[in-house]
């Protein structure tokens, strides 16, 4: 038996074990570091390249409708970390989804009055007060921290591409007859700026969603 030549190999196998070890060790450090971050990014534009210098798009003016008739605008949001969205209530694809997670946030920030929820729906036209108040109704949808809005279509349409930059295939075709449908959650600063965009059909998304709600908390 050649004890040298299997002493060597047990030597090479150590080795690896080690640099997988260590690799390990990096990866796990990248991560606490992510996780760790204590400040979040300014979006600016459609493009969603994240800017680290105090961010110069806000959400612009609006004013619309909720599930109760009443109005809602920014001073609504005035001082409050809010998370928008947008759907239609006869939607049979992702809102459930969307619907169904904004829940989640509902109830993990339901004892929280500087966190809102605001989800527009891009049928206007459909969509009226008493249907988003039957929608509220049926998916347990709560006031004064969720509100569902209904409003002027060019309005929705305007605000959902050039506010919030929802509209993806607007960015490509420039073409305003599209109808809007997109899974983003826009995760929106006190201020009015957006600071996060999400996958809102991905429950792990909304879990991190969540965690840079509470790096918002914190900032002044």
């Amino acid at each position: 038996m050649n004890w040298n030549k299997y002493a060597f190999l047990i030597a090479i196998l150590l080795q690896l074990v080690s640099c997988v070890e260590v690799d390990k060790n990096k990866s796990d450090l990248v991560t606490n570091n992510k996780e760790s971050a204590t400040t979040l990014p300014y979006f600016n534009s459609a493009i969603f390249t994240p800017e680290w210098d105090k961010g110069n798009h806000k959400i612009p003016e609006f004013s619309f409708r909720n599930q109760n008739g009443e109005l809602v605008n920014n001073e609504t949001f005035v001082g409050k970390i809010y998370v928008a969205d947008f759907f239609f209530t006869i939607c049979p694809g992702i809102c459930p989804k969307l619907t169904k997670n904004m829940g989640m946030l509902q109830a993990a920030y339901q004892d929280d009055p500087d966190i809102k929820l605001l989800s527009h729906s891009v049928m206007p036209w459909n969509d009226t007060v008493d249907k988003l108040n039957v929608y509220a109704k049926q998916n347990g949808v709560k006031l004064p921290q969720w509100h569902l809005v209904t409003g002027d279509t060019e309005a929705i349409y305007d605000i959902a591409r050039n506010g919030y930059f929802a509209d993806e295939d607007f960015t490509k075709t420039q073409k305003p007859s599209n109808f809007i449908h997109t899974e983003n959650f826009i995760l929106v600063d006190k201020q009015g700026y957006i600071r996060g965009v999400y996958n809102g059909t991905l429950p792990l998304e909304v879990k991190r969603l969540m965690r840079h709600i509470e790096i918002l908390k914190k900032e002044l």
